[in-house]
This record gives C-alpha cells, sequence and structure tokens, in this order.
C-alpha cells in the first residue's frame, strides 16, 4: 500500500512540473514574440478563401463536425499548419494538396482572414463535462497526463506567440480524432512531441470527454 501511495505520489509530482515547466515556457514565448504584428490582408484572404468555403465554411465555421473550425484561430497556428501542410511534415488527403500551390503571402493572407472572424460556440454533452473538465484543468497524475490548460490556458483560448492553438469551442469530433492521430503517432507535427505525450496514456473514454468538454468550453 505504501509502495502505491509513493509512485501515485511521485506521478502527481511529476504531472505537476510538467504543468510548471509548460508555464514558464509560455510566459518566455510571449516575452520572445512580443511586439510581432501578422502581415497578412485579411481583405485578401477573404477573396482567396474561396476554395477553403467546401470544407471550413465561409467564415471558418465550418459545417462538418470532422474539419475544424479556423474562425477566431491564432493567425501564427493557422500559419503554421498550412506551412507544414506545404512542406509535408502534417499530412492529409485534402489539406496537402490544397496547400501545396500557396506561396508564403497567400498562408498569411488566409490566416489573417480567418483569425479576423467570430467563432461559433458550441455546446458540450452533459453526462461529459464533470470527467472532461478534470483532465483539462488537472490532467491524470495516475497516468502522468499533463493537464490541457497548461497549454491551452483555462478557457481554451491557447497561446498565439508559442502556435498553442485555440481549442475552446472547436467541434468535439475533430478534437477527439486529432488526439487519436497524435496518440497513435498518425501525426506527428508537434512541438517537441508534446501532444503525443499528452495523448500517450489517455483511454478513448478520455478523450471522448475531454473533446467534449472543450467543445462547450467558453
Amino acid at each position: 500500500m505504501r509502495n502505491r501511495v509513493s509512485r501515485q505520489y511521485l506521478q502527481y509530482e511529476w504531472v505537476a512540473s510538467m504543468n510548471k515547466w509548460l508555464f514558464s515556457f509560455l510566459i518566455l514565448s510571449a516575452m520572445l514574440a512580443s511586439g510581432v504584428q501578422a502581415a497578412g490582408d485579411a481583405a485578401a484572404g477573404q477573396t482567396k478563401s474561396a476554395v477553403c468555403v467546401a470544407c471550413h465554411g465561409a467564415d471558418g465555421n465550418s459545417p462538418n463536425p470532422i474539419w475544424p473550425k479556423l474562425a477566431g484561430q491564432h493567425t501564427s497556428y493557422i500559419l503554421a499548419q498550412l506551412q507544414h501542410f506545404k512542406a509535408g511534415t502534417r499530412k492529409n488527403d485534402l489539406m496537402s494538396p490544397m496547400a501545396a500551390p500557396l506561396g508564403d503571402q497567400d498562408m498569411e493572407d488566409l490566416a489573417a482572414y480567418f483569425s479576423s472572424q467570430a467563432q461559433n460556440g458550441g455546446t458540450a454533452e452533459a453526462d461529459k463535462v464533470a470527467a472532461g473538465e478534470k483532465l483539462y484543468r488537472g490532467g491524470n497524475p495516475a497516468t502522468g497526463t499533463a493537464a490541457c490548460m497548461a497549454c491551452h490556458g483555462p478557457t481554451g483560448i491557447g497561446n498565439a506567440p508559442a502556435k498553442f492553438p485555440r481549442i475552446s469551442g472547436q467541434h468535439a469530433a475533430y478534437v477527439e480524432k486529432a488526439l487519436k492521430d497524435f496518440r497513435a503517432g498518425a501525426r506527428d507535427n508537434d512541438l517537441n512531441g508534446m501532444m503525443r505525450g499528452v495523448a500517450a496514456n489517455m483511454t478513448d473514454a478520455e478523450i471522448m470527454a475531454v473533446a467534449q468538454y472543450v467543445q462547450g468550453l467558453r
């Protein structure tokens, strides 16, 4: 019994230390990126977004929950993901060929446009809120899973300088797929493997609960 308690305490300490490190990283990132302004032209981005409408919607609120909402997402994150799709460090049968012909200015314009749009919020399934909130805010010390809010913030708004995305209001189906892809290693464009590390020990039930929770997060 004493050994089990000791292991649980050490796991709790590891998660707490990880959360403190992540918060420190976010503060440093913000300091280093202070004063950086987006170079994209939102008006030009709106014109260029015509090819994005079918999946992501005219204002970035995708009608299909398997495709992410881009409205209100950080410019820096949208730009980074487009660059990854173009470079092949993130792969998707639909997005990879869409990003291939984009130039640097195209990507900056698109990022500026979608980030300027208002996101339509979502609603969480009531029976999953408690479990999802527990994971989001405290992680799971028993499995060494860090709290989501360490990077994405208490309200899920993320961190633009660190390129940590806004996840509040995001489609639960998309969040669930993303976490499962990170867990399986099918997606590996996360900084220093951070998301793969978080998702590695999450169960399907935990992933579903936290995905529902962030869908309704304001």
